[in-house]
């Protein structure tokens, strides 16, 4: 007799797995989900180690859309626009090819199978699991627009291989016309968009009235089901709805959600999409045994089932790596007979080896091998076959996709780009914010109150600029100086902080008021030591562009430098520096923003010279005093 205690015990006991599987895979730089899956088999031939039945209602509808809401918030409306041809192309038009022509392979090599069979394992491996090839994409440094792609793409092609997977299933039961097959696609499409719209735009209509965060939480994860549930009951793609829904909510996210309430979303989702996600590749590995015991019942040898498994393996990366090819095919041919002035911009062929190879299978391949009916022909094969290709893809490709990357040498994230991008963003809040203050500041606000506001402003503007100067031999900024000592500071007070809760001095209310102030403030320190970790990552020379600066566009001949490593002022005055900046008209070296002085500031105000550069090694950006714009 099945008892709560024993259910809660095997989800805690899940939970704990995945923890401890995802912890040893991250410090041993190993696959997470290759390593859950595997432990999940060794786990289900253990004995004591209950039997779980992976019910496919349970992960289509209780699993699927959490995921992909989660992943939905966290794409980029603007990159998802830009890039909208190739995903639809991915999405749609991989997912019909990769459904044929591994339906082809496996009616040719599992005796018994029909067509229509086959094609239901082939829009069964059809969906690749972009979360795990996006991890190991941003942990190598693939560049980010591929990374886009692969988001984009795995966002929509659950919603393409669903439909086909049923309209596969219907032909089992009886014929299908092609007429039907196109209806089918398209009230999917049609009725998901639809009420993904409605709902995205009435959850955002709702929410930008909520102030509570923990109301808000809790109806996004309402969200969801509130989309998939609909659309699946007309008929359309529950899927489509999802994302189109988390789409719409994480663009208008920083216009209808408050600081603390965004923070609460994201930490909570991420939170869920790990929990999910994992627990699910755990659970693929603890049914290998069933799905075993079912193939042996076939009557085929273990030779057969050993040349099915590599044949629907090897046709699921062939489609891909053949489609990608004959894209880029079209697109050359293409280029060659337009004039020059409209040739479209194609992609390097390394960049197509490397999304061909980023195939990895997950979560909905082996969810959706279950959706089969019971009498579908060769049943236990198909879902044996399905069960290989993740396990394989996530093997073979996983493992070998960061040194393909590395091997191709593509052009990796360039932290000094990021750093220069992020200090001009930055400049242009902080100047629009010191405008706003001095229109809305009052005749009786208190000046030092006033000063204050314009320093926090300025300091968190600096603190950007000295990312770009990490080249320099200067161990620490003074951003980072701050940091640390406020870090220390907090430890101090909360030390304090626990005294006092425990000699009793404070209700435990205002105990919680106090503890919240000091983890706001922690939260508020402008730079965290751990950054994205990405191999072989190296300083390089930000790609600067004038834009509509005349000053920036003009062709300056460098002068000789006032100084070879020292700003002349400082060392006049007694100071220090930070960085370094050198002046393109005459060529005087002075101290930067985030230096006490400023001399470089107080160079072009005294000579209205307009253009100065960085004049730390390996960087050659450009900042224009005039108009205020970076090159």
């Amino acid at each position: 007799m099945i008892t709560p205690v024993h259910v809660a015990t095997e989800i805690v006991a899940l939970v704990v797995t995945v923890l401890v599987v995802s912890a040893v895979a991250r410090r041993l730089d190993w696959s997470a989900p290759l390593c859950l899956i595997v432990v999940g088999v060794a786990a289900s031939y253990v004995p004591g180690v209950p039997e779980y039945h992976l019910d496919p209602e349970v992960v289509l509808l209780g699993l699927l859309p959490p995921l992909l809401y989660s992943a939905a918030i966290q794409t980029s409306l603007v990159d998802f626009r830009k890039n909208r041809g190739a995903i639809g192309l991915m999405s749609v038009g991989l997912v019909v090819f990769t459904a044929l022509g591994v339906g082809v392979v496996a009616w040719a090599v599992i005796p018994g199978l029909p067509l229509a069979g086959g094609i239901a394992l082939g829009a069964i491996v059809a969906p690749p699991d972009a979360v795990a090839a996006s991890v190991v994409a941003r942990r190598v440094g693939m560049p980010r627009k591929l990374i886009r792609l692969l988001e984009g793409e795995s966002l929509f092609n659950d919603a393409a291989a669903l439909v086909a997977l049923r309209t596969a299933i219907a032909a089992l039961a009886g014929s299908v016309s092609l007429w039907q097959v196109g209806a089918d696609f398209f009230r999917a499409a049609i009725g998901g968009a639809v009420v993904g719209l409605v709902v995205g735009f009435a959850a955002a209509f709702v929410r930008a009235r909520m102030t509570e965060p923990v109301l808000d939480t809790a109806l996004s994860f309402a969200v969801p089901f509130i989309a998939y549930l609909p659309a699946e009951a007309i008929h359309g793609s529950g899927v489509l709805a999802v994302v189109i829904a988390g789409l719409i909510l994480g663009h208008k996210a920083p216009q209808i959600l408050s600081g603390s309430t965004r923070l609460a979303s994201r930490l909570n989702w991420q939170t869920i999409q790990f929990l999910l996600e994992n627990m699910v590749f755990l659970l693929i590995g603890l049914q290998l045994r069933r799905i075993l015991a079912e193939v042996g019942e076939s009557g085929l040898s273990l030779l057969t089932l050993t040349w099915i498994c590599v044949a629907v393996l090897g046709a699921t990366i062939l489609t891909r790596m053949l489609w990608l090819a004959g894209i880029g095919t079209v697109k050359r041919v293409k280029r060659r007979l337009l004039p020059k002035r409209k040739q479209p911009k194609i992609w390097p062929w390394r960049y197509s080896a490397v999304i061909s190879w980023a195939g990895m299978r997950g979560v909905v391949t082996l969810a959706a091998a279950f959706v089969l009916p019971a009498d579908t022909p060769q049943r236990a094969v198909l879902v044996l076959a399905a069960f290989v290709v993740v396990a394989g893809t996530l093997a073979v490709q996983g493992m070998t996709l960061p040194p393909l990357i590395r091997r191709l040498r593509l052009p990796r994230p360039d932290p000094a780009e990021d750093a220069l991008q992020e200090a001009a963003v930055l400049h242009d809040m902080t100047r629009a914010a010191l405008a706003k203050l001095e229109e809305i500041r009052q005749p009786d606000d208190p000046p030092e109150i006033i000063q204050r506001l314009r320093d926090r402003l300025q300091h968190r503007a600096d603190s950007a600029w000295e990312q770009l100067g990490r080249q320099s031999a200067l161990a620490e900024t003074p951003s980072d100086a701050y940091r640390r000592l406020r870090l220390e500071l907090l430890e101090v007070e909360r030390e304090q902080f626990l005294k006092a809760r425990a000699g009793g001095s404070a209700d435990d209310d205002v105990l919680r008021r106090v503890l919240e102030r000091l983890d706001i403030e922690e939260s508020m320190l402008d730079r965290d030591e751990a950054e994205p970790d990405i191999e072989g990552r190296e300083l390089r020379t930000p790609a600067a562009t004038a834009g509509s600066c005349k000053h920036l566009a003009h062709e300056w001949v460098e002068k000789e430098p006032s100084s070879a490593d020292s700003c002349a002022a400082c060392l006049a005055e007694g100071t220090t520096w930070v960085h370094l900046r050198m002046c393109l008209k005459c060529g005087n070296v002075a101290c930067c923003d985030s230096s006490p002085r400023r001399h470089a500031t107080q160079h072009f105000h005294e000579s209205r010279h307009p253009v100065m550069r960085s004049y730390e090694p390996g960087e050659t950006w450009r900042w224009c005093f005039v108009d205020k714009q970076l090159g």
